[in-house]
Order: C-alpha cells, then sequence, then structure tokens
C-alpha cells in the first residue's frame, strides 16, 4: 500500500504543478491590470479560464492526494508531494518551450536526492487513521495560534520576508487540510453517510478554501523565492509533525536527526535555486492568452 501512497502522491503533485503554472500566469496578469480596489483581484480571477483551470486541476490533485492518504501515512504523503516543483520545472518547461540550464537540473537533484534521503532517514511508519476529538482540539488550538502570530508578523513586514512568512502560515493550512482528510477518509469505510456527515469532512472544505486564499495572497505578497521553500519545507515539516501527534505514526529520530535535517537543508536550497527559474516562477513570460 506504501507504493501505491507514493504514485498517488506524485500524482497530485504533478497536478499541482500544472495548476501552479495556470494559475500563476493569471495571478501575474492579474497583478499587472489590478485596479487598486481590494480583494478586487480575485474577482477578475474568477473570470479568466487560465485560473479556472488551474483551480480544476487543484480538484485532481485532490482526488489523488485522498488516495494517497488513505494508502498511507501523512509523514509520507505530503513531503512526497514537495516534488510538485520538480514537476512544476518540467511543466514550466514543455508549457513556456523553454530548456532548463544546468543549475535548474543540479537543483532538481538536490531536492530528489534530499527529499530521499529524508523519507528514508525518517522512515515514517503507518499508525491509526481515525483522530480522537481531543487531539483534534489541542493541535487545531496549537495550529491557529501559530498562524495567526505568522499573519501578525506579516503584516509589519516588506514584501520578500512577507511572502515567507505567508508561505510558512499557508504551508501549515494545506497540511492541516491533508490530515483532515485522512481522518475523514478513514470514515467511508462505515459507509458514503459516515463520510458525509463527519465534521472532518466540511473541515477539509473549509480549511482548504482558507489555505487556497491564502496561497494567493502569500503569491502576490513577493517573489516566488521567497515564499515556495517556507511553502515547501512547511508543508513537510509541519505533515511530519501532525502524523506523529495526531495518527501515532513512529519516526526515527535520535542521532539520525542531524542527517535528516541536512536532507531537509538541500531540499530547501534546492527548492531557492528551483523557484529562480523562468520555468517555475514564469518570469520572462509575459504574454496574456
Amino acid at each position: 500500500m506504501l507504493i501505491v501512497s507514493v504514485v498517488l502522491a506524485l500524482m497530485a503533485a504533478l497536478a499541482n504543478a500544472a495548476a501552479s503554472v495556470l494559475q500563476r500566469r493569471a495571478a501575474a496578469t492579474e497583478k499587472a491590470a489590478s485596479t487598486g480596489r481590494r480583494f478586487s483581484w480575485l474577482t477578475h480571477l474568477l473570470h479568466r479560464p487560465v485560473w479556472m483551470w488551474g483551480s480544476a486541476m487543484l480538484g485532481v490533485s485532490g482526488i489523488c492526494q485522498a488516495g494517497a492518504l488513505a494508502a498511507g501515512p501523512l509523514a509520507v504523503v505530503q513531503p512526497v508531494m514537495a516534488t510538485e516543483l520538480l514537476f512544476t520545472l518540467v511543466v514550466g518547461s514543455v508549457f513556456f518551450r523553454r530548456r532548463p540550464d544546468t543549475r535548474a537540473w543540479w537543483a532538481f537533484l538536490a531536492m530528489v536526492v534530499g527529499l530521499a534521503v529524508f523519507l528514508v532517514l525518517v522512515h515514517p511508519t503507518a499508525g491509526t487513521t481515525r483522530v480522537p476529538v481531543g487531539k483534534w482540539l489541542a493541535a487545531g488550538a496549537g495550529l491557529l495560534a501559530v498562524v495567526i502570530a505568522l499573519l501578525v508578523i506579516a503584516a509589519r513586514l516588506p514584501s520578500a520576508p512577507r511572502a515567507t512568512v505567508l508561505g510558512a502560515a499557508t504551508a501549515i493550512g494545506f497540511s492541516g487540510t491533508a490530515a483532515l482528510m485522512k481522518d475523514a477518509i478513514a470514515r467511508l469505510s462505515d459507509g458514503l453517510v459516515a463520510l458525509l456527515t463527519a465534521w472532518q469532512t466540511y473541515g477539509v472544505a473549509v480549511l482548504g478554501l482558507i489555505s487556497f486564499l491564502l496561497l494567493q495572497v502569500t503569491l502576490r505578497a513577493g517573489t516566488l523565492v521567497a515564499s515556495q521553500p517556507a511553502l515547501t519545507l512547511g508543508d513537510s515539516l509541519t505533515s511530519v509533525v501532525l502524523g506523529a501527534v495526531l495518527f501515532d505514526e513512529k519516526l526515527t529520530l535520535g542521532w539520525f536527526v542531524v542527517p535528516e535535517l541536512v536532507a531537509l537543508a538541500l531540499v530547501g536550497a534546492g527548492s531557492v535555486q528551483l523557484a529562480r527559474t523562468p520555468e517555475v516562477s514564469g518570469k520572462e513570460q509575459e504574454e496574456v492568452w
């Protein structure tokens, strides 16, 4: 089942990458044509076919992610989905008809190696599939406090650091959404009615929408170079923690923490370099569809 989980997570990452390329094109165009009214950009995006196609790809990604979470540990699925950035390089290269340079491929390799080493070292194992309400209340309160603190801090920062802090807050939102999704999917074994009446199902919808809107704000706050590492590493780290705290997934720590952190640093360095490439950031591609 772990192989199935990884394959589905990779498919979700690919769909996310396609959505990212499409929505960043739409967001960049709308930013240039902004009327200055608060949140008017969101209304305009809703009428752009490119943005809507990107949203549809997010739906495909959600389905694949749900399957991956049903089949494997949260601490595996979300880090594997960090490969979105790698797929974005490939999809962006095809979309923009631009061949990645040597530095982009080295960054690609750094992320692949770093992620593989991290997953091998931390070696998360499957735990429970359902989370008691008490655990959710404690974890939810903690995550909410952190996100609120990050938003308050971001409001006082200039563009680049604001994008980084907002990226971290967004990552926590997506990680929490994934955890809720895993818990909700487990209810399907009791029947469709149980899934549709579970509060976790509606929690996925609400938190997912909030995280999605926060992502749009993050993308407008600063460069992708500033926000992407926080998005990538924040989602992976938070998911590993939530997997252990909520689902009792066992992690290999101890002396392995040092090489695990080195592996994550390699992933972060690769994500920074990949975020600089035109294929990922969409820069130098200003024409409107």
